[in-house]
């Protein structure tokens, strides 16, 4: 968890303002909004709104190497600081640093903390810059975007950002086509991705659309341009086009208060709920935070209005307005309250189906774009593959994948490269098939680019889609991640020029970030960075597996496999029942299930982790408090406490 945090925050790659301030050594950087500034010579702090998390930004004359300048650092700022490291990994040069390193310090799960460092060293001159981070990891969490502001922002004195503004693409010929395929599959046996699915766009048309590798390890059918593969949260895009067109039919408006429109809808804070209006569901400004763990336990057969029963007990934990935080429950409320609107006589899940078959999906020829998890898995689609504890490439249980279907307007939709493709010329034709039948008018198409919160200084969410203008250039994008499954749609809207990525393993995420960067590289003569920037993720991906390996034991010892009950219960999780067979330990949710290996932590308490490929990562504590023990299941900002049950 605490690595993803910090991957999430230091892969902005944002860029610096006209108004930025510097540090000592004259360095520049942009102060995050609402954090507490103070400058004491080489030391800058930036003490977040909570009082309970610090960002401190160390100007060095020199020292031997990355390890050496975090050492000095940490001397200067907090000389008593003796956390033990748990991983350092490496960043590829870019915005004027080489030499860049991150450090992640071993915290207990009880503690719920944040220990990270940062340096860097420029390219040109002399020293290093270093920071620190340590506090709560909710605040991490929620101010993830103000915080990768002020470290992202950071650029050596006198660097010159890169723009591609003024410049002509290049065309896409077949020979540029083929360096980025040789990319992607240089990528893919480095880190051991099955198969991927690929689009390139052009003049507003498809340069190429295909497959490379397999829909399934043991298996020799090929990923092809027809391949479907879960492509998770891009729905989020396509949810709010569903949203366009209900306002251009005069079902909804963009400022219409939601529950005025659709009275189950509501959040547990009274307030919010009269605050938001139709934009916001899909806005990720309203202070809701992730809170994905009720969706992931919770039952995948159940209803689509469980999605507002879910809502109805979740409450923000930012104000209004205030900071990116991304609910996938309040766009899959978005989706569902203009589905109502538009068909109010079919069940709602229905209804979603149906207006997005029926509105988009049909009228832009992606026939084999579906909702339907049994019709898209009869034929000619992709398996979910994840990593085992030894770091080997499997084919994942598609268990988990299920547990969005419930709230699928946010993550559940299928789709194929020659499909994926389709729906980016339409962004580009804005709002018209490439065949100039207008689904959304061109205002409501408009309506959705706009900023509606900070992401990253040039980088902002619109309405299900994030526009960065980080090369000077609107890039237009969206990603998305479920269990082995990981894709990105980019679109430049001036350019007319996108690209689509579809892949079938959790390490198919580390090669969205570089083929982005190969193909502006490509297009638009950028700096080389992106085989570093592969490079780089290769050697990280192998050494935080090994490291994973190395934190857990398995099997789980005697005496913890006795300490467990043979069930757990969470009201909003639902049950959880643990399988024990000789030393084998599983824990079994609702609809997907996982081997747990076991680690003692530093403060001495006992932790449970899912190990299976793809399922990694969920982490149990043990409360030997209570008689029998608890287990404690936490996410960055929400704790659950499980009962045993007998």
């Amino acid at each position: 968890m605490r690595r993803t945090l910090i991957a999430a925050t230091l892969a902005l790659a944002l860029s610096a303002s006209a108004g930025a301030d510097t540090t000592s050594a004259g360095h520049s950087y942009t102060p995050p909004e609402a954090f507490a500034m103070k400058a004491d010579g080489a030391l800058i702090s930036a003490t977040a709104p909570e009082g309970d998390l610090r960002i401190t930004l160390v100007d060095l004359a020199q020292a031997r190497d990355a390890a050496d300048a975090v050492t000095q650092a940490w001397a200067r700022a907090k000389p008593d600081f003796n956390r033990t490291l748990e991983l350092s990994t490496a960043r590829a040069p870019r915005n004027g640093w080489t030499d860049i390193r991150v450090f992640d310090y071993q915290t207990s799960p009880n503690e719920k903390l944040a220990v990270w460092a940062a340096a860097w060293r420029p390219v040109q001159g002399e020293g290093w810059l270093v920071v620190l981070v340590e506090g709560s990891q909710a605040t991490q969490e929620k101010r993830g975007a103000p915080i990768g502001l002020l470290i992202n922002s950071l650029r050596p004195k006198g660097y010159e950002r890169e723009r591609f503004t003024g410049r002509t693409p290049k065309p896409l010929t077949p020979e540029r086509i083929e360096q980025l395929k040789a990319f992607v599959a240089q990528g893919m046996r480095e880190l051991q991705v099955p198969g991927v699915g690929l689009s390139f766009i052009d003049q507003g048309r498809v340069a190429w659309a295909g497959g490379l590798g397999v829909r399934r390890l043991g298996r020799p059918e090929p990923v092809d341009a027809d391949t479907l593969f879960m492509a998770a949260s891009n729905t989020k895009t396509m949810t709010s086009a569903l949203m366009a067109q209900a306002v251009d039919a005069g079902k909804l408006r963009w400022d219409q208060p939601a529950q005025d429109v659709y009275p189950r809808f509501r959040l547990a804070d009274a307030d919010t709920t009269r605050q938001v209006e139709v934009r916001h569901l899909v806005c990720a400004c309203t202070g809701m935070p992730r809170q994905d763990l009720d969706w992931l336990f919770a039952d995948a057969k159940a209803p689509a209005t469980a999605t507002f029963d879910q809502l109805a007990r979740m409450k923000p934990t930012s104000r209004f307005g205030e900071v990116f935080q991304y609910s996938n429950l309040m766009v899959a409320a978005g989706g569902y309250i203009a589905a109502a609107a538009l068909e109010p006589a079919k069940e709602v899940g229905a209804a979603y189906d149906r207006q997005m078959r029926q509105r988009l999906f049909q009228p832009l020829g992606m026939t084999r774009t579906t909702f339907d998890y049994a019709q898209a898995q009869r034929g000619n689609h992709a398996s979910p593959h994840g990593d085992d504890i030894d770091g080997i490439t499997r084919v994942a249980d598609m268990g988990l994948n299920y547990t969005i279907i419930p709230a699928r307007p946010a993550g559940a939709v299928w789709t194929s490269p020659h499909d994926f493709s389709r729906w980016v010329l339409m962004e580009l034709n804005k709002g018209r098939t490439p065949e100039g039948q207008p689904l959304i008018s061109e205002a409501n198409w408009a309506a959705r680019y706009q900023p509606q919160v900070m992401v990253g200084e040039d980088v902002h969410y619109g309405l299900g889609l994030l526009i960065n203008r980080q090369y000077g250039i609107p890039i237009a994008s969206h990603g998305g991640d479920m269990l082995g499954f990981h894709s990105n749609m980019i679109w430049l809207p001036e350019h007319q020029m996108g690209l689509t990525i579809l892949t079938n393993s959790d390490a198919g995420v580390l090669l969205r970030g570089p083929l982005l960067r190969k193909f502006l590289e490509l297009v638009f003569d950028g700096r080389p960075e992106a085989d570093a920037q592969l490079a780089v993720a290769v050697a990280n991906h192998r050494a935080e597996r090994a490291k994973f390996k190395e934190l857990y034991t398995l099997p789980v010892p005697a005496n913890a496999r006795r300490a467990l009950a043979p069930a757990y219960h969470h009201p909003a999780l639902g049950l959880i029942r643990v399988k024990q067979r000789g030393e084998r330990v599983e824990f079994l949710a609702r609809d997907w299930h996982s081997q747990m290996a076991w680690r003692r932590n530093a403060d001495g308490s006992e932790s449970y982790n899912t190990i299976d490929p793809g399922l990694e990562g969920t982490e149990f504590v043990r409360d030997d408090s209570t008689r029998p023990a608890a287990l404690v299941l936490r996410d960055a900002q929400h704790e659950y406490w499980l009962t045993p049950r007998r």
